[in-house]
């Protein structure tokens, strides 16, 4: 079975993991650097609305900030680079290591 995915600004969404189809838009593209109203005119809706949506999956995922939203985000897996390779055995032992440490 195949999880239904959405792909923007670089990176891609897995819908059906707590996210609304918009909020995931939203997300991603904030996840790709655009601010508040970038994304507003990229999505074609206004900056109110791109606020919104990340402020009820803030709340959903118990985060507080644009940054730790993203953050959280990669780290439950509901975002992803969309050229992420797959990892080796031996970078997956290196990220086991830093499990749950989020580095810059």
């Amino acid at each position: 079975m195949n999880t239904p995915t959405l792909t923007a600004h670089g990176f891609i969404g897995f819908l059906g993991r707590g996210a609304a189809p918009r909020e995931l838009e939203c997300l991603m593209a904030v996840a790709g650097g655009a601010t508040g109203k970038e994304a507003a005119r990229a999505l074609g809706v206004t900056e109110d609305t791109i606020k919104k949506r990340l402020l009820a999956l803030t709340t959903k995922l118990g985060v507080t900030r644009r940054a730790a939203l993203v953050a959280k985000a990669f780290a439950i897996g509901l975002i992803q680079p969309a050229s992420a390779p797959t990892p080796n055995p031996k970078q997956q032992r290196d990220h086991d290591q830093y499990q749950g440490v989020f580095i810059a």
